[in-house]
């Protein structure tokens, strides 16, 4: 019978397999270690409470806050998959939340309730989830355009005449519009389109920002329409143009960090808003969007650009002499709500100080 060297018939890429099996392994190790203690790093606020039952009035991010120096690491505690992050297993007024301390990181669950009742059985209205972030703030911009291109509200209805021919109009003015036409929309927004929004770093235009005016109901229909003006936040005048109002949908998001280093500036305060009023709970715009890999829920850091700074012990001139570039420095932490092609609005969660345009936002 003939003799076979079975080792000698292995091919090459076998045996070199076989040889990286010890690196392989330990690679494996590092990683879930690095995954560990990335988990483990979780910091609990000082005063965290063991459990907690959810009032209404109560968001995602001011119940992080309770439990969470980081409250963008809710995911974590709350044992979520990317999925579950963007539809998340809903939070309700009064439910109680219980902190298991004894789990790496530190868990939150649901305390499972037994209602005992007699046999009388009752009907309740249903139960509103809490929100991400407080509603009443973000509603206005669920529905506005918000971001348009050069040309596009060219075809939207747009007011021909007003009331007596008054300048401007306000709430309980009534405006003449042309283009309705057979839109059996009540109820109608009022924009005129406002600012550029430029890249404070390449320059580019990224598109036009639509200035929100106020709501319009047609009271009778025709060309032109009669609308009755029922809301205004500025004044309004013939030449602006209306979009048909839609539902405000509240997202059922969670703040989390993204799983990518993303980089960008702010672009400014939403419809002109000054510097010293864009502190917590303003809205601003940035210059990423889908196309960069936001979505709605991320949190970012917002940071001051460190100057650079002539070294003091120089006896050289200004201009010449050795420099510092001193660090940047976080000041807060911004919410993405909305998200379009190439620019996103955040809300304001923390902030230390005004917001400024060019202010760096980078995952935390």
């Amino acid at each position: 019978m003939r003799n076979f060297n079975i080792a000698a018939q292995t091919p090459d890429w076998i045996t070199l397999l076989r040889g990286l099996r010890p690196l392989l392994a330990v690679l494996s190790l590092s990683l879930a270690c690095q995954v560990t203690a990335q988990s483990a790093d979780v910091k609990l606020q000082d005063s965290a409470p063991e459990r907690y039952t959810v009032e209404k009035g109560d968001t995602l991010w001011s119940i992080a806050n309770k439990f969470l120096k980081e409250p963008f690491r809710w995911p974590e505690i709350w044992r979520l998959n990317q999925d579950q992050v963007k539809n998340p297993n809903r939070i309700f007024p009064g439910d109680v939340l219980v902190l298991d301390r004894s789990k790496t990181p530190p868990q939150l669950t649901l305390l499972d309730t037994v209602k005992l009742s007699p046999g009388v059985r009752s009907s309740t209205l249903p139960r509103e989830a809490i929100a991400a972030i407080p509603p009443k703030i973000i509603e206005p911009f669920l529905t506005q355009p918000l971001v348009i291109d050069a040309a596009g509200l060219d075809n939207a209805p747009r007011i021909v005449a007003t009331e007596e021919n008054r300048v401007h109009l306000g709430a309980g003015g009534i405006a003449y519009v042309s283009g309705i036409g057979s839109n059996t929309s009540a109820e109608w927004q009022i924009y005129r389109p406002g600012k550029a929004l430029i890249d404070p770093e390449t320059k580019a235009v990224l598109g036009y920002e639509a200035i929100f005016l106020g709501v319009g109901r047609v009271r009778r229909d025709g060309e032109p329409a009669t609308v009755d003006i029922k809301s205004a936040t500025q004044e309004i005048s013939t030449g602006d143009r209306l979009i048909a109002m839609a539902l405000p949908t509240l997202n059922q998001y969670v703040p989390h960090a993204p799983t990518t280093r993303i980089r960008g500036r702010v672009i400014g305060m939403y419809n002109g808003l000054s510097t010293s009023e864009s502190g917590r709970y303003s809205v601003v715009s940035v210059n990423k969007g889908k196309r960069d890999g936001i979505e709605a829920g991320h949190v970012f850091s917002v940071m001051r650009a460190g100057s650079t700074v002539a070294d003091p012990k120089s006896d050289k001139s200004r201009d010449t002499a050795p420099t510092f570039k001193l660090p940047d420095e976080s000041y807060g932490l911004l919410f993405v709500f909305r998200v379009f092609d190439a620019v996103s609005y955040a809300l304001v969660m923390e902030s230390t100080r005004p917001v400024e345009p060019s202010d760096i936002i980078q995952s935390p």
